[in-house]
């Protein structure tokens, strides 16, 4: 089992709950705002384009994507880390149903489109149906170990789940990341021993698929550090997200990395710091400081090229890869107009261009 310390809640099991009977079933439903109503509470989706109150017989949930700004690899051994959960993410709503004993599940993407669809058998969880045999063993494995924690879930009628992703997968946002902590809100259970005993990592997108704003993530052996960040730059208005288009395999990643033969300490002690100072910096000069000596850092230690030394050499701001090095989306920091920015990455036949406070999930109660 997985210890926490720190000021934000590492999985729901601790967290606020509602439960209402129906039929004689406790359903529980996981909280993040609450709204009284004549003396009784009522739970509020947590997604911010959607305020249905659920219904008695069925349950919603909503997980968070995420960027990992620092300490990417080295997180997997120790270093502190600066994450931003995300304004885009993942939705599950779960409906009982009765006399059945499968649980029937589809994925829609970000078009309202089934991507994935497969059947389960409740007790044994062997795979009836699936239109990607992959993809229907990952889930497998999640609810596997989701039965080793809470069995009796598996005992009683079946399931019809559903999945709505508000961003399109080939992002690398967290579509099994999100996954996983819906599946752990929905079964009150550890989401990461859950993560330990299926598609493993440090667990940084897990912590930010709950959190409410901007934290600091840290794995210390079985112990997991999650604390709320003071990350709010006052220079935001100059950070921008690129998405590159080469989607990456993190898991690959990982494996490129634990095959390192060298001292890793003197690497993550700098690069804990690196997470600290980021999140303090006053200005944009020193956070570009930051990003050069970060990017340096892997860059030399893993043997592979910066993303701006491979794509964007006569930029004039810094770019900062996120997680798992060569694809997905960058962070790239610019003193010109906007107008200006984008056309540059645009003419390179990079069109998929945010604004910081566009993707970013901003802690309310850090001004």
């Amino acid at each position: 089992m997985f210890k926490t310390a720190g000021g934000i809640l590492r999985t729901p099991r601790d967290d606020f709950r509602l439960k209402t009977n129906s039929k004689n079933t406790t359903k529980r439903f996981y909280l993040s705002k609450f709204l009284k109503t004549q003396n009784s509470l009522v739970q509020l989706s947590p997604f911010d384009y959607n305020q249905n109150i659920a219904s008695l017989n069925s349950s919603t949930y909503y997980a968070k994507g995420k960027f990992l700004l620092s300490a990417e690899y080295f997180v997997l051994d120790g270093a502190l880390s600066l994450a931003l959960p995300l304004k885009f993410g993942q939705r599950l709503e779960i409906k009982e149903l009765e006399h059945s004993n499968s649980i029937e599940w589809k994925s829609f993407d970000y078009k309202k489109n089934i991507w994935f669809e497969a059947s389960y058998d409740l007790r044994t969880l062997a795979i009836k149906t699936a239109n990607e045999v992959d993809t229907a063993e990952r889930l497998k494995d999640i609810f596997e170990s989701i039965q080793k924690q809470q069995p009796k879930l598996f005992e009683g009628t079946g399931f019809q789940m559903e999945s709505y992703l508000d961003f399109p997968r080939p992002w690398g946002l967290g579509t099994s990341s999100t996954l996983l902590s819906l599946l752990s809100q929905w079964s009150e259970t550890d989401a990461y021993q859950i993560l330990e005993e299926t598609f493993g990592g440090s667990g940084y997108d897990i912590a930010c698929a709950i959190a409410d704003g901007p934290i600091h993530f840290q794995k210390l052996g079985s112990e997991i550090k999650v604390q709320a960040s003071s990350f709010l730059p006052a220079f935001r208005d100059k950070l921008y997200f690129v998405y590159l288009g080469k989607k990456q395999n993190s898991r690959d990643g990982i494996a490129h990395y634990r095959k390192l033969d060298l001292d890793k300490n003197i690497f993550i002690k700098r690069l804990s710091e690196i997470s600290k100072e980021m999140a303090f910096a006053k200005t944009l000069n020193v956070f570009n400081q930051l990003i050069i000596e970060h990017e340096t850092i892997i860059s030399q230690t893993l043997s592979i090229p910066r993303a701006k030394d491979l794509y964007f050499s006569d930029f004039e701001g810094e770019v900062k890869s996120l997680g798992a090095w060569g694809g997905d989306f960058v962070l790239v920091t610019s003193k010109g107009p906007i107008k200006k920015t984008t056309g540059y990455f645009n003419e390179k036949g990079f069109e998929v261009f945010y604004k910081y406070e566009d993707m970013v999930k901003k802690n309310n109660t850090i001004d």
